[in-house]
């Protein structure tokens, strides 16, 4: 039995890594390929000029870092004017070409580590933001009149043919947090019908925004569109309109140009890893578009790093009676995923804290953050938040911990006695059951109390791993030697070659601390299970886990360093306590000396 169970133990550890390594392969960020680094070197070399028409938007090396800058597919036209709005947190430009938001900077996050450049979304795009889509005469090409602007409000018009008056009208939140939150922004679009006839409905599509990689040398795994449909929320990455051999030649399929939600859309989103382009109209839209849209121009078609993932929602205007208008509003919210900011159902009726992606382990994670969050308030570290929001939920959970801790040293140290009585009973299944819940009772031994500091860990652990896909607030905030959380704490990098499931050859320290951290919990903490073979698999548990710690975010490693430091010293309290369960020499030497007077009544084969 205990080489079946090591083998079907090997074959699920093989397979864990398989799954890893197969993930890793086609979704982590690889080595920049070689037709990446010759389209670096010709831009370079060419001082890679813009192409013609593009606006006097701020350039783009301040989104992309020392990468040279290239134009967007299809650039704003030559000669546009841009308005600006500004509060505490947002700067929004505005353009008169296409009557809509041009791009958003966020003042309170960098481009770049120690940057004092803003992140600025939608910088590179398909259309502007809230600009109708694939509307000749009111789209990103038609020019809008300014009609007002003030310090907090811009007002845009345009004619369609002389029979259709497009008013578009932005209101910039205040600083305050109130009804509303200072990275949205309002709009209101107002058509008036100015003929004597009745205008028929008709189709609008409004631009949610464009999501770009960080950089040339950005794969972009993290771009996704997402949208709601009130109770259900559904998200799709830009890898589901790439072309793909399918998994093992399953489901190949082609390069899709777009792919079409059905609706009702209450919401509609772009986003990256940290930062969401939010669309919530007053009214739900019929679907949600996603396009697959070509940024970098000079790298070729058949990279993943050209490309970014842009979305609309498309509406239809009600019929309009003569000298009438209707007005179509919504809210843009512009801004890093901040759960504390998206879960304030004071301005986010919607559930656009849905956005952040928890899945299965929305509690914890909400949990968490709310936890992290509130002790930041007193703690201005995010590291040290952590390490004390991991110290505050274990002294929770200790009231629950402790009595299985002390059962699971009890367990331990009647092993001989177990032994003993499944090599006096190997032959009846019956009675050594018997006699093993016997002593189990009599040293007060739960049998699966051992397992729970694990499973009351497993579901924090996985609602932090959740968390860090898209909290920003872990993004370039520093703690020890480690200059971003949420990213490995890389002190050395000793080239570009890349390992399976780890990846570029770096030198990461948090996951190698967690490795020693992992052993002496091991040594320390008696563990559940009393199978040898088991016992043997577990020890290769902390290697296997520094595998795939090491190139994940190295808060996840602080999280799980602090944690295992805690049971340790636990178990170490326990051991001090008095425990009326335990054997003692002469109970053990008694239960030995009961097992041996003890007849085995096993019958006979005959």
């Amino acid at each position: 039995m205990d080489k079946k169970n090591t083998a079907i133990g090997v074959v699920f550890i093989l397979g864990a890594f398989f799954c890893i390594w197969f993930s890793a392969k086609n979704s982590r960020r690889q080595a920049p390929p070689a037709e990446v680094q010759r389209a670096v070197a010709k831009a370079d070399a060419t001082d890679a000029p813009r192409s013609p028409g593009v606006d006097n938007a701020p350039s783009a090396p301040a989104a992309l870092g020392n990468q040279p800058a290239f134009a967007p597919a299809n650039p704003e036209r030559a000669g546009a004017t841009v308005t600006t709005l500004e509060n505490d947190f947002i700067e929004a430009h505005f353009t008169d070409f296409g009557g809509a938001i041009r791009d958003v900077a966020l003042k309170k996050y960098p481009a770049k580590l120690h940057s004092p450049d803003p992140f600025v979304l939608n910088q590179l795009h398909a259309d502007p933001m809230l600009a109708f889509v694939g509307f000749p005469g009111l789209d990103r090409t038609a020019h809008y009149q300014l009609v007002s602007q003030t310090a907090t409000e811009v007002v845009y018009r345009a004619t369609l043919a002389g029979r259709l008056e497009v008013t578009r009208r932005y209101i910039l939140s205040p600083s305050q947090v109130g009804a509303t939150d200072p990275y949205q922004i309002r709009s209101e679009t107002t058509f008036r019908n100015l003929t004597g006839d009745t205008a028929v409905p008709f189709p609008i599509s409004l631009a949610v925004g464009t999501a770009a990689p960080t950089d040339l040398l950005d794969r972009g795994d993290k771009l996704a569109s997402g949208y709601s449909l009130g109770k259900d929320q559904e998200f799709l990455t830009r890898s589901a309109l790439e072309p793909s051999g399918g998994f093992f030649g399953m489901n190949p399929h082609e390069a899709k140009p777009f792919i079409d939600s059905q609706g009702p859309i209450v919401w509609g989103a772009v986003k990256n890893q940290f930062f969401s382009i939010i669309l919530t109209p007053d009214k739900p839209g019929t679907d949600l578009v996603v396009r697959r849209v070509k940024l970098f121009g000079a790298l070729p078609d058949t990279l993943p790093n050209a490309y970014g993932i842009a979305g609309s929602i498309p509406f239809t205007v009600p019929a309009i009676a003569p000298h009438a208008s209707v007005t179509l509003g919504s809210e843009l919210y512009a801004g890093p995923n901040e759960y504390h900011r998206l879960s304030n159902i004071d301005v986010f009726k919607a559930d656009e804290d849905k956005v952040m992606q928890f899945g299965i382990a929305r509690f914890f994670s909400e949990i968490l953050l709310t936890l992290m969050t509130a002790v930041h308030t007193k703690v201005p570290n995010w590291g040290l938040s952590i390490v004390i929001t991991t110290l505050l939920l274990r002294l929770v959970m200790m009231f629950l911990t402790i009595p299985a801790s002390r059962s699971a040293r009890r367990m331990q140290k009647i092993q001989p006695e177990i032994k003993a009585m499944r090599e006096k009973y190997k032959d009846n299944p019956q009675k050594q059951q018997q006699a093993t819940m016997e002593l189990f009772k009599k040293h007060k031994v739960n049998p699966v109390g051992g397992c729970l500091p694990q499973l009351l860990t497993l579901p924090f652990w996985y609602g932090f791993f959740a968390m860090l896909r898209s909290a920003a607030e872990l993004r370039f905030a520093p703690f020890l030697w480690a200059h971003d959380l949420s990213a490995p704490d890389t002190v050395f990098s000793f080239g570009h070659g890349i390992l399976p499931i780890i990846g570029t050859l770096d030198l990461n320290i948090f996951p190698l601390i967690l490795c020693g951290v992992s052993f002496l919990q091991m040594s320390a903490v008696p563990q559940a299970t009393v199978d040898n073979s088991q016992a043997k698999m577990m020890k290769f548990m902390p290697i296997f886990m520094t595998v795939i710690y090491y190139s994940y975010s190295c808060a996840l490693s602080v999280y799980s360093i602090t944690n295992g430091l805690f049971m340790i010293g636990q178990q170490k309290l326990v051991n001090r306590m008095k425990d009326d369960g335990d054997p003692t020499h002469e109970t053990a030497a008694q239960s030995r000396a009961a097992g041996k007077a003890i007849k085995n009544v096993t019958p006979k084969k005959k």
